[in-house]
């Protein structure tokens, strides 16, 4: 079977960023594919070692037009042929490829208001040709399926749930190499863990209001953006992960925190009770005394910490990348035989 794949993303960093990084990684071990990425930034060449990449350095602005709106080139013109061609939830090239594409939220869709209007305009154009042509969505969670269905006419049996991954490089460090991190970073002893973001989603507001009496940590705030590689590091020196975001599609830092054995707050709406399943302490991420309250007593009590540890390192194995490839080439297999 020979397969395209849109992996542009990888250029932005990010959830998206990781699940394509992943996935890709784990459909090119599949000695049953035969894999064809496209890869499209003007600002960062491909440097990753997947096999068949074609890259070309044009931004994604220009693809963007040229697939979403023009479209005169047939992906196919840039990758060759192909039998399925999984796209980005970015653009949506022209092919006579079956095809399938990734929805991994519809914050454009359903809030707006946290997105620019150019965003919106995209989503919106892009969601008419996936409603007219595509042959099968993957959607990261139940959550974003069941959103997805509410802001499109895409039927039911067209939308298929597969699940993101967690990456073994996810689990807890040696002490004497996270106090090494603390170390270079100057971070303190104790902190508490806080994912930043553009806008309102993220809900950073009421996370420092909340933590104003504890060491707050955010990234991107007080702390650079780190590799990939540091992350886990990262984690691991946390006491705490508080992710009380207002909405998300998946969640991946809520999972990856827990594989390294830090305990998590998060948000008792949108996805995260789903991906939490327990293993979380859960609050109404527009309730501050709620957020102070769990977060002191996951700060203090040692028998609610080591609990919601030992469930959180449980609840991420349930969550493989491998997984995720072994699904996502089902759904390949289905819509190339019209199932």
């Amino acid at each position: 079977m020979k397969v395209g794949f849109d992996i542009s993303q990888i250029a932005h960093g990010g959830g998206v960023s990781t699940y394509t990084q992943n996935l890709a990684r784990e459909l090119s071990k599949d000695k049953t594919l035969e894999m064809r990425y496209f890869y499209s930034s003007l600002r960062k060449p491909y440097q990753g070692n997947l096999p068949n990449v074609k890259s070309f350095p044009i931004p994604p602005s220009v693809f963007e037009v040229v697939f979403n709106k023009v479209r005169v080139i047939p992906i196919e013109s840039l990758i060759g042929g192909v039998d399925v061609f999984h796209s980005s939830d970015w653009t949506q090239p022209k092919t006579s490829a079956k095809k399938v594409t990734t929805y991994h939220d519809v914050i454009p869709l359903k809030f707006p208001q946290w997105s620019h209007p150019k965003i919106v305009e995209v989503h919106k154009k892009r969601l008419d040709l996936v409603e007219n042509e595509i042959d099968m969505v993957i959607a990261v969670s139940e959550t974003t399926k069941k959103d997805l269905l509410e802001v499109s006419k895409i039927p039911e049996e067209k939308v298929v749930v597969i699940y993101e991954g967690v990456g073994e490089e996810f689990k807890r460090k040696d002490e004497g190499e996270v106090e090494k991190f603390r170390a270079k970073y100057n971070l303190p002893k104790e902190f508490v863990l806080a994912i930043g973001g553009i806008g309102e989603r993220k809900n950073i507001a009421r996370i420092k209001e909340s933590a104003k009496n504890y060491n707050l940590i955010i990234t991107g705030e007080n702390l650079p953006r780190l590799s990939d590689e540091e992350m886990p590091f990262l984690y691991s020196a946390a006491k705490v992960l508080f992710y009380s975001s207002l909405y998300e599609g998946f969640g991946l830092p809520i999972l990856e925190s827990m594989a390294c054995g830090t305990p998590v707050i998060t948000s008792n709406i949108s996805v995260m009770p789903e991906i939490t399943k327990g293993a979380a302490l859960l609050v109404d991420p527009y309730d501050i005394e709620d957020m102070k309250l769990k977060l002191k007593t996951l700060v203090q009590d040692e028998d609610i910490r080591e609990d919601m540890i030992g469930s959180g390192i449980l609840r991420a194995s349930d969550f493989r990348w491998d997984n995720c490839a072994a699904e996502t080439k089902q759904v390949y297999e289905k819509v190339l035989k019209g199932i």
